[in-house]
């Protein structure tokens, strides 16, 4: 008899059908094999020659999920977590499995470090207004 005292399988919902817990989905993993670093705003574009992630037994539902989310619209790793409701820790695990085998690439944001000076940008638009 199951906790619920019911006789029915606790790990199914009625209304929400059968749990899959998030670590079932990465096989225990907590992040890809290449350690891919990827922020929340990073944005994940389908590869063009990915065409046909169904025919790949080794890509779960959810890796063709986010191939096919991507395909027309790039999506941020943010937005994908919460199209897919699926924690942000096992969509960067599963986006990094992809990046893996080449069917999607990762535009990551520019770092703030990197960025340029507030000062040189207000030099330039200064010399270009003296013009």
């Amino acid at each position: 008899m199951s906790a619920d005292g019911q006789g029915r399988n606790h790990w199914f919902d009625d209304e929400a059908g059968p749990v899959v817990r998030p670590y079932a989905m990465t096989r225990g993993r907590t992040s890809s094999a290449a350690q891919h670093r990827l922020d929340l705003i990073a944005v994940v574009v389908t590869e063009p020659h990915a065409d046909d992630p169904e025919a790949d037994v080794t890509l779960s539902p959810e890796h063709v999920d986010i191939v096919g989310l991507c395909r027309d619209t790039p999506q941020s790793v943010a937005e994908l977590a919460a199209e897919l409701d699926l924690p942000i820790g096992v969509v960067r695990v599963l986006v990094g499995d992809l990046v893996d085998v080449e069917l999607v690439h990762v535009n990551r944001p520019v770092p703030p470090a990197e960025l340029p000076d507030e000062d040189i940008l207000r030099d330039v638009i200064s010399g270009l207004r003296a013009l």
